[in-house]
């Protein structure tokens, strides 16, 4: 066995809410899409070390046009039983206070690659759906965050629901349990379940997704309660350490490697002058189990790491993030995302001329419904690209979206004269 340095974030750029599945000897993080497609990017590694983008789940089966911004594909959650992979999610439809126009849906699939199954739908009461298999029992479990609707509660997150699923029927079946109310650290979400040594753990993200990020977990030896709170919880937040790398770290899930190694992987921001321009990150660690059945981190107590060790059975060194270009010959490259809809030959043109990508579809870009840009989940704080402005109508409009913000230039076609940038 080799130990290898590994240097976090491990999934650089926009890459949210990870969830981490090992089927044999193959590993596999899925993270949230929001508005981007296709939904649900796949990356793979042989090693928990270097990964690469393999696949994109939801393609077909969604239909985003309308949903707000940062709305859409939220925290999606992937396992594997019956020779099937199954994968829940959250399509949110609006998310303005109090409401929360959330749907829960799943989709299996034989392969990694697909074809997916068209959505079997869950439930509306909340967010970020786990499906947990229980072994011990056969039988399965849909966890997810119980939203509170009502006005006068101001932690809207109010807890974990727990619910069979019925895989004949293909549906939620039975009562519904609210097994886990949360800390003082509120807004609890996130969960995952799982099993080990007679205890059934949960895992939550609480703190919000801001500073306050942190990763809870509890333990009961009847999978509907009552849960019993790790005493030294959270066991990982860096909202008391602002002198780490590493930032707003939450929502994390758990792996077995084939060895018995347990990890950890987590979502995080590197702020720069205090905002986190390249967004929510994926970061990993290793834990382990205490005498008495708890979870920690190891070799950290509850701080986030940015240069851990990973044990690996073969000679390998981490990669280093890689350039990329598109010259737009023939069809876009699969790192290319589109905001709502697919690329298609209404609004998206490679073959126009030479090395040219023509997009637009003649309506604003802040707009819920139709497309005119394409976004690279992208890592690189630089870039170059060469566009052409004019196209004989009386005004043309270039955005520059990165993440959260737009850079918009407005050239009037009299000479360009007069160029306003804002």
């Amino acid at each position: 066995m080799q130990t290898i340095k590994v240097k976090n974030p491990i999934l650089r750029g926009f890459n949210p809410d990870p969830n981490i599945l090992r089927v044999k000897e193959r590993y596999y993080i899925i993270v949230s899409s929001f508005e981007w497609l296709p939904g649900i990017r796949v990356y793979e590694s042989k090693n928990l070390v270097n990964w690469s983008h393999t696949t994109d789940i939801l393609t077909t089966q969604v239909s985003l046009q309308g949903n707000p911004t940062n709305g859409s594909i939220w925290a999606p959650q992937i396992s594997y039983a019956d020779g099937l992979f199954y994968l829940v999610y959250t399509d949110v439809k609006s998310a303005g206070r109090p409401f929360k126009d959330v749907h829960n849906y799943l989709i299996t699939a034989s392969e990694i690659t697909g074809p997916w199954s068209e959505p079997i739908y869950l439930n509306s009461n909340g967010f970020d759906p786990s499906l947990f298999h229980d072994l011990e029992t056969g039988k399965k479990w849909l966890v997810n965050e119980l939203w509170d609707y009502r006005l006068d509660t101001p932690n809207k997150s109010s807890g974990i629901v727990l619910q069979e699923y019925d895989a004949e029927k293909k549906k939620l079946d039975g009562p519904i349990y609210k097994i886990f109310a949360g800390t003082e650290l509120a807004k609890t979400e996130a969960p995952h379940l799982y099993f080990r040594n007679g205890y059934y753990y949960l895992m939550t993200a609480e703190g919000g997704t801001g500073r306050g990020h942190s990763v809870t977990v509890c333990l009961a030896k009847n999978i509907t309660g009552p849960y019993e709170l790790d005493p030294g919880f959270p066991m990982l937040t860096a909202s008391d350490k602002p002198a780490s790398t590493l930032q707003c770290t939450g929502y994390g899930s758990l792996v077995q490697t084939p060895s018995g190694r347990w990890y950890m992987t987590y979502l995080c921001t590197r702020p720069l002058n205090g905002a986190a321009i390249l967004g929510r990150e994926t970061a990993i660690q290793e834990v382990y189990w205490t005498s008495d059945d708890w979870l920690r981190l190891k070799d950290s107590q509850t701080t986030p790491m940015e240069e851990i060790m990973i044990e690996t059975n073969e000679e390998v060194q981490q990669e280093k993030d890689h350039q990329f270009m598109d010259t737009f010959e023939g069809e876009l490259k699969k790192n290319w995302n589109a905001g709502r809809i697919l690329p298609n030959a209404d609004w998206c043109d490679t073959k126009c001329r030479p090395s040219m990508c023509r997009s637009g579809r003649r309506i604003y870009a802040g707009t819920h419904w139709l497309p005119i840009v394409y976004n690279r989940w992208s890592h690189p704080i630089s870039f170059s690209t060469r566009k052409d402005l004019y196209d004989g109508k009386l005004v043309t409009s270039i955005l520059l979206i990165c993440i959260r913000n737009h850079f918009a230039s407005r050239l009037p076609t009299e000479s360009f004269k007069n160029c306003i940038y804002w």
